[in-house]
């Protein structure tokens, strides 16, 4: 049990600690402050509910004062929530109006459970759902309140969560329906333990095992509920990662043409004082601004050698080895013969151009030709061209 505490409350803290950083970003963001109004009162019910929290408002505001404050806050959650999509659906001033309207049955539950909490102050044993005595008229009264309100507004903010399902694609819509099936749970919950405070306001007894049911019910749902509201922020984090993973892997493939290019064109270099490429491993957020300037400079430079190429070899993109390969020969010859001063024949055009458009597409072209000049380097590729060389001499 202590460790599912202690993961809920870590989960809490982070999504809690995301979002809280996100608003200090967009204060005026509304939608957005509701979201982080809603898990920061979902996190204090939960902190509030634990036994050393419990302890300390007890001994301030009396046996009933740790189940009136943990409600207050569970009220809290589940009203901003229908503010995020009240503010989400409609247009500012509309859901600045309908918030304030639905502000109303919050303060009377809050109202009705604090004066409740107080007429059982002398009846009041302290005690848990399963443990107190329903038969005080002012407990049942209490429970009765809180359980109608939060069906009330659980029912309103499920209704909304299913219709942006439906509007909704992955990841999104894989969070919105955790969302959704916390919700039915903490309502049918709620509900339940509704018709269970009737039977035994009025003398009847409840199943222990329906009240555990009802208990676990809600533990799970809360759980669902965070996994949720992080679940699209994981995924996008994560599918982040991997790009930024690729991107990397691209950044090197691209190094055999970069630095063939850089050593003819120099200046053509976007920033002089490059840091160590192990950087790229210590800063994530670097990765993306050195693939771009590794790509740019490929381009940058392949511009400057291609009127030394033959045009009509120019016109199609090198999307297979063999061209990829006779690009990187005639990129050679062509840097050879910039090197030793002869004139250019041609004008300056696009080399590789792919099909697609962006920069990726653009990088995948760039990296199919730095391969072929890997491959015209290596080892195995210097043999082969002294093995020709040696033989033609023989003939």
């Amino acid at each position: 049990m202590i460790t599912v505490v202690l993961f809920v409350g870590t989960v809490f803290v982070l999504i809690l600690g995301w979002k809280t950083s996100q608003l200090i970003r967009a204060p005026h963001d509304a939608p957005l402050r509701a979201v982080t109004l809603c898990l920061a009162s979902a996190a204090a019910s939960f902190g509030l509910a634990l036994s050393p929290a419990a302890k300390v408002i007890r001994s301030v505001g009396g046996a009933g004062a740790p189940r009136l404050v943990q409600n207050v806050f569970a009220f809290c959650m589940v009203f901003w929530l229908m503010c995020f999509y009240l503010y989400s659906a409609t247009d500012p001033q509309r859901g600045r109006i309908r918030a304030r309207w639905e502000a109303l049955p919050l303060g009377l539950a809050i109202l009705g459970t604090t004066l409740a909490t107080i007429a059982a102050a002398g009846h009041d044993t302290g005690g848990d759902y399963g443990s107190v005595d329903m038969r005080v008229s002012a407990i049942a009264v209490f429970y009765l309140l809180a359980d109608l309100y939060l069906v009330y507004a659980l029912v309103m903010a499920l209704r909304w969560t299913l219709r942006y399902v439906r509007a909704s694609h992955r990841p999104l819509s894989v969070g919105l329906w955790l969302i959704a099936s916390a919700l039915g749970g903490i309502a049918a919950a709620s509900a339940i333990r509704a018709a269970l405070t009737l039977v035994r306001w009025h003398g009847g007894t409840a199943a222990p095992a329906v009240t555990k049911i009802s208990g676990h019910l809600i533990a799970v749902a809360i759980l669902l509920f965070l996994i949720g509201v992080g679940y699209p922020a994981v995924h996008a984090r994560l599918s982040v990662m991997r790009l930024r993973r690729h991107r990397r892997s691209m950044y090197h493939r691209m190094h055999p043409l970069w630095s063939l290019l850089h050593e003819a064109y120099p200046q053509d270099a976007l920033h002089r004082n490059r840091i160590n490429p192990r950087g790229l491993l210590r800063w994530p957020r670097g990765v993306d601004r050195h693939y771009y300037r590794r790509a740019i400079e490929c381009r940058d430079g392949l511009v400057r050698i291609s009127p030394y190429l033959r045009q009509e070899e120019l016109t199609g993109s090198s999307r297979s080895e063999p061209s990829a390969d006779l690009l990187a020969d005639r990129l050679c010859a062509a840097l050879e013969a910039q090197a030793e001063g002869r004139e250019a024949p041609y004008v300056a055009v696009a080399v590789a151009i792919p099909q697609e458009q962006g920069l990726d597409a653009d990088v995948r072209q760039l990296v199919m030709l730095s391969d072929a000049l890997d491959r015209r380097t290596s080892p195995t590729a210097q043999q082969e061209q002294r093995r020709k060389h040696y033989g033609s001499r023989r003939d």
